[in-house]
């Protein structure tokens, strides 16, 4: 494993059960981020997830290998019904995790005052774009890393990170999100299930494919999502990703299905000062996280050293097998 130095960027992965966090570190990862087996994370998948001997356990393993461990608690908290949101904290902090991940508000105060040791990330889900955002919660709570949302370009990254008083982290491959993280409300509408406060987009409850003729038809509560022919590919149904006719034109309105691949763009974001860079899927398989991990791992020591970066196709395991440099690049600006 590359060891952190002031020039390098810090490879933080997704493991959704203990056996992709074993993966990712067996793969290079510096950093591993994942959750309980609740609602207090983003990510409230059956199957998925951690119990608190499994994260116990883990963690032994990745500082035993020299690796972090990043516990997500980044839905926010039900009104009234705190109590699980505290424990996971108190529970993350005892458990020797290396930090936590929070976006509400109320939250950030309690793990700030009640475990002044532990080491605050501020999530995406927060949707803190700004300086003057980051700077309050990097005043208030003493909020050491914010993960960026994946609106910004790399110029933009480039000036928030020279404003601020924290650490940045910022997306470097998987699902791109056309809202602005911590504000969507499209899966709440169609499912009842909303992403930031019960931890799923898309629950899987609600989801449902049919054969119609000759096409393959993919839903998502009562909405048609997609309507492929046998012969395509078709990706997870969410609402952002569908396709839709209008009056105007019929075909992905919101956002194509397609994955962030910025490896390419990793010298750049180095220059612009961040700190580290994020794998998202902590609901992919094992295969999918030992791939891009190691991917990931030889580019960046390839950047280390000054050599050429290599950047061989993920399309392959990549959503709508395509990637892109995504609003990094934003080329229509």
């Amino acid at each position: 494993m590359t060891a952190i130095g002031a020039r390098s960027l810090e490879l933080v992965c997704p493991a959704g059960t203990p056996g992709a966090l074993r993966t990712a570190i067996d793969a290079g990862a510096d950093a591993v981020y994942c959750g309980f087996r609740d609602e207090t994370n983003a990510r409230n998948f059956p199957g998925l997830n951690f119990t608190r001997d499994e994260l116990g356990t883990s963690i032994s393993y990745a500082h035993e290998r020299g690796a972090k461990v990043l516990v997500a608690i980044n839905t926010f908290a039900r009104a009234g019904a705190v109590d699980p949101w505290r424990q996971a904290i108190d529970d993350a902090a005892a458990l020797g995790a290396d930090a936590v991940i929070l976006a509400d508000l109320g939250l950030l105060s309690y793990a700030a005052e009640t475990h002044p040791g532990l080491r605050l990330h501020l999530s995406v889900q927060a949707a803190a774009a700004s300086a003057d955002s980051i700077r309050f919660y990097a005043k208030s709570f003493g909020v050491k890393r914010v993960v960026l949302p994946r609106v910004l370009s790399v110029a933009e990254i480039a000036a928030v990170t020279r404003a601020i008083p924290c650490e940045t982290e910022t997306f470097a491959f998987g699902g791109l999100c056309v809202m602005t993280e911590g504000r969507c409300s499209l899966s709440s509408y169609a499912t009842g299930k909303s992403p930031n406060m019960n931890g799923v987009c898309s629950p899987a409850s609600h989801v449902s494919y049919r054969e119609d003729g000759d096409s393959f038809v993919s839903r998502l509560g009562d909405f048609t999502i997609n309507r492929a022919a046998a012969d395509q590919p078709v990706g997870y149904p969410t609402l952002c990703k569908g396709r839709f006719k209008t009056a105007v034109k019929e075909g992905y309105l919101f956002e194509e299905p397609v994955s962030l691949d910025a490896r390419r763009l990793l010298p750049a974001l180095r220059d612009a000062g961040v700190t580290a860079i994020k794998i998202e899927g902590r609901q992919r398989s094992r295969a999918y996280i030992k791939a891009v991990v190691s991917a990931f791992r030889a580019s960046l020591d390839a950047l280390a050293a000054g050599k050429n970066i290599p950047v061989d196709s993920l399309a392959s395991i990549a959503e709508g097998q395509s990637v892109t440099g995504g609003a990094y690049q934003k080329t229509w600006r």
